[in-house]
Formats: structure tokens, C-alpha cells, sequence
């Protein structure tokens, strides 16, 4: 009796790639921004390019690795997959699979070929998911406001990383059109995230790292502002700046706090957010004189390495020991 009962258990009980989590792609868009911020060091400080180059390459064998390997799993566990999709806060990280490339062909704007299809592909794909997921938020009743949290951004905000390598690749009004929906649903998330986390019970140790997103799209604005305005620095492009900054140094008022959480995948949401506001104060620092612009960037820049370093060693050591690609409790 007990081996028919075995012999009917489903075959991804027995597989660890039926649990493979679509967060894992964060590491590519943390990866890719310690590549952006590498060449951005190189061209501030004059320093070699053979680091960001290094990191450029590591990056997009990860992301091919990642895709290979959950593509796989689409085919294979389809449901698993529609499980994370319609999960309230899983469906989120489906961004980050075509944000990750998106941050990729900004990684390659130096070889324009390269750098075009990555992002032609990246940008019709991250299109196609910002209307899926928006129709998700006003047709599904599942979602509760206790559901809400800063990789909500992920998905709709992420529009604003588009212009970047589009204002070398696309017309300018493409770049404006996306520009557009991620600067609009920023402000309209952001209210909805503050209000869950102001009037309702803590996020959850395992999200909690989340809030470093927070940092991401005024720093990713200010960089797309300036890419669409020949770089000219205004008063909005510095409004956009300096609220990154405030927001990074009041998560970094909380460190402690950060640094007495367990580890979980979801500390990847660290490593964007910090590369983002690094590369933002380098070219703060390109268009501003003076030192404290150029300091504050290198000292983020060493941050983010020590911060990117320890969380690809914890998690090789948690793939390791076996707690990754393992069924939620």
C-alpha cells in the first residue's frame, strides 16, 4: 500500500527544478549594476575597464544559465510556474527576467549591436508583463493590502530603466512612453507601500530586505531623466537625486536591523537598489565640481562590492547545503 501511495506522488516532489525560484534572476539585475557601476568608475576615475568588462561577461552567462534553466522548468512544471504567477508577491519577480536583461544591454551599450536586440527583446517583453500584471491587480480579488510591498515596483516601475540604452537604440518618444508609466505608478505605489507599512503590521523577516527597492526608482529616474535631457541637470533631475540619497541614508540608519536578518533570496533586493544610487552619484559626479560627489560615489561603490561579494557567497553556500529549490513550508 505504501509504495502505491509512493509510485502516485508527483514527479517534482522528486526534483529540485520544480521549485527553482524565479527571485534567483535579482542577482542578475544586482550583478549587471555592479557591471554599470564598474564602467561608470572607469570613465570618473580613469581607472581600467576590465572589471566592469569582467562583471559584463559574468553577468550575461548568469542570466543565459537562469533562463536556460527556467525555461526548463516552464516546461517540465508548468503548474509551479503558474503557482509563482499567480502568487501575490512572487508574480513580482517575473520582472526581474526581463529587467535583468534590460540591465544587461545597458551593460553592452559600448557594442550597440550586441546591446540593441538585448534590449529590443528586454523591452517588448517587460511591455507585455506590465500589462499582464497591471490587468492581474484589477481583475483578481486575491490581493490584500497586507500583500503590498516594494518588489510591488518591480513589474511597473521598472519602465522607467527602458530609456537608458532606448535613447541610443529608439525613437525618443518610445523612451518617453515608458519613462511615463514607471514615473506615474512610482508615485502611485509608493503611496499605496508607505500606507501598508505606516498603518499595518511589519513587513515579514524574509521581505524585509525589500525596502532597499525603495532606493531604486528615484535613483533609475534620475538616470533615465538625464539620458532623455542630454544630461543637463534641472531642478526636477536633482529633486529625483536627492530623495535616492535621503532613502539610502535612512535604510543605512537601519543597518543593524538588516544585518540580523536570516538570509533568504529576497536579500538580493539589496544589491540593485545600492548600484543603482551608486551609478546616479557618478554621474552626479561627472556634472557637479568638486570632491564629494566623486568620494560619496567610491565609497558606494566599495559598499556595493562587499555587499554583492557576501551575498553571492551566501547563497552558493545555501545552494550547497541544499536549502535552495526546495518547497515552501
Amino acid at each position: 500500500m505504501n509504495h502505491s501511495i509512493s509510485g502516485t506522488l508527483p514527479a517534482q516532489q522528486n526534483s529540485r527544478l520544480a521549485y527553482f525560484p524565479v527571485a534567483l534572476f535579482s542577482s542578475v539585475m544586482g550583478m549587471a549594476g555592479l557591471a554599470i557601476a564598474w564602467l561608470k568608475a572607469a570613465q570618473a576615475f580613469g581607472l581600467p575597464l576590465d572589471p566592469g568588462i569582467g562583471i559584463r561577461w559574468l553577468v550575461t552567462l548568469l542570466y543565459a544559465f537562469l533562463l536556460i534553466v527556467y525555461t526548463s522548468k516552464l516546461f517540465r512544471f508548468p503548474e509551479e510556474v503558474k503557482k509563482e504567477w499567480c502568487h501575490p508577491v512572487k508574480i513580482n519577480f517575473m520582472a526581474a527576467i526581463t529587467i535583468g536583461l534590460l540591465l544587461v544591454s545597458i551593460s553592452w551599450l559600448s557594442v550597440p549591436g550586441v546591446s540593441k536586440w538585448m534590449w529590443a527583446v528586454a523591452t517588448l517583453g517587460h511591455f507585455l508583463l506590465t500589462i499582464a500584471v497591471i490587468n492581474s491587480w484589477l481583475n483578481k480579488s486575491h490581493y490584500q493590502i497586507t500583500h503590498a510591498n516594494p518588489a510591488w515596483f518591480i513589474p511597473v516601475v521598472g519602465n522607467i530603466l527602458i530609456p537608458i540604452a532606448g535613447v541610443h537604440h529608439a525613437p525618443m518618444d518610445i523612451s518617453w512612453f515608458f519613462f511615463s508609466i514607471g514615473l506615474v505608478f512610482w508615485i502611485v505605489l509608493m503611496t499605496i507601500v508607505f500606507y501598508r507599512i505606516f498603518f499595518h503590521e511589519p513587513l515579514p523577516a524574509k521581505l524585509t530586505p525589500t525596502l532597499f527597492i525603495l532606493i531604486a526608482p528615484p535613483s533609475v529616474a534620475f538616470i533615465s531623466y538625464l539620458a532623455l535631457n542630454n544630461h543637463q541637470l534641472d531642478g526636477f533631475a536633482r529633486v529625483l537625486y536627492f530623495f535616492a540619497l535621503f532613502l539610502t541614508l535612512l535604510l543605512a540608519s537601519n543597518a543593524l536591523r538588516f544585518f540580523r536578518l536570516p538570509f533568504a533570496l529576497s536579500a538580493w533586493a539589496y544589491s540593485f537598489p545600492l548600484a543603482a544610487i551608486t551609478i546616479a552619484t557618478f554621474e552626479m559626479a561627472h556634472l557637479n565640481p568638486g570632491i564629494f560627489y566623486p568620494i560619496l560615489a567610491g565609497i558606494l561603490l566599495l559598499v556595493l562590492n562587499v555587499i554583492i561579494l557576501l551575498l553571492a557567497y551566501r547563497t552558493l553556500l545555501a545552494v550547497k547545503n541544499r536549502q535552495i529549490c526546495q518547497p515552501e513550508p
